[in-house]
């Protein structure tokens, strides 16, 4: 059965008589998730500094949240999770993503540097992937100056951005430079060819559609190369092995009533198959984007605890683990 909570959300989200996704523009859409955000927006946690990096590369600046738990100072090295936010690389930006962040931040006791990677179709793939990994560099890079612990790193995201996140592990896995230890991945993007049942089963009522889906990777996609490149598809049957042994431990959490639910699934699996330590979870009530909704939705709060305590264990271990 669907969560009650989040029905009630998709009904009010329909109430507002919104075209559907495929007939808005990338503006468009990206006003509407702001809105949505301020109406299903988790609790916004304190903590001890947000500030913004801005990040110069060759293809222009890109910003860098940076949050630190409450009673860290300035020159403390704490263990940090980079964070790419969902939004099919069209929409979500900082601000969509600023109360996941607060909580991480608060409740794991470590930094967290969120990154507002270039959107398309004004930027098409690989621009995400090249931005996220060049901030993770940059942050392995000026670890002193901000505080990091660059031998305590996690990659997270949900979404687009779980799907950042793997790959990016899998681009820094044999940098010696780099020492990713975990990976947190919220109901991530692993098959952009929509070859797996949910694509079709969850399509259509519960808010993500498969219409939606197409739309998304219509403007971040071109042509069909990507579809044998491993920063678009992880899944790739033939790359799996070469590219997913020796990444860092993971928790993927999933969505029963989410389009994407069976490459999440089919992901971890993976992960498991190429001896990477995988934990699966899925929220079997609950619709795509449901830990961004804590507002509303309880099991939301829940899912981000699930995420403290992993990522406590692995970044933390001298901290009690708070689930």
């Amino acid at each position: 059965m669907l969560d009650p909570q989040a029905k009630a959300l998709i009904d009010q989200f329909a109430a507002q008589g919104n075209p559907p996704l495929d007939q808005q523009t990338p503006a468009q859409a990206r006003a509407l998730r702001a809105v949505r955000t301020e109406i299903s927006d988790g609790p916004s946690m304190a903590v001890e500094s947000v500030t913004t990096i801005a990040m110069e590369q060759a293809d222009g600046p890109i910003n860098l949240r940076h949050y630190r738990p409450l009673g860290s100072r300035a020159d403390q090295a704490l263990p940090t999770i980079m964070f790419f936010h969902g939004g099919g690389f069209v929409v979500g930006n900082l601000e969509s993503h600023d109360s996941v962040c607060r909580y991480l931040a608060a409740e794991a006791g470590c930094a967290v540097v969120s990154v507002d990677y270039r959107l398309a179709p004004e930027h098409r793939f690989p621009a995400a992937f090249d931005d996220c990994v060049a901030a993770t560099r940059y942050v392995v890079g000026h670890a002193k100056a901000l505080g990091v612990d660059a031998t305590r790193m996690a990659v997270a995201g949900d979404s687009a951005g779980g799907q950042l996140a793997t790959v990016v592990a899998m681009a820094l896995r044999d940098d010696p430079a780099i020492n990713l230890t975990f990976q947190l991945l919220l109901y991530p993007i692993t098959d952009p060819s929509m070859s797996h049942p949910s694509i079709q089963s969850n399509g259509t009522g519960y808010m993500l559609t498969e219409r939606g889906l197409r739309y998304y990777y219509g403007h971040y996609f071109e042509g069909d190369a990507w579809r044998k490149d491993w920063r678009a598809m992880p899944l790739q049957e033939g790359i799996r092995e070469d590219r997913l042994q020796g990444l860092p431990d993971c928790l993927v959490i999933s969505a029963g009533f989410d389009p994407l639910r069976d490459e999440a699934r089919a992901y971890a699996d993976a992960l498991s198959a190429a001896g990477v330590k995988t934990n699966y979870v899925c929220f079997e009530r609950q619709i795509h984007g449901f830990a961004t909704m804590g507002g509303v939705v309880d099991e939301a709060n829940l899912a981000l605890d699930l995420c403290v305590s992993a990522l406590r264990r692995a970044l933390r271990p001298d901290l009690k683990a708070s689930v």
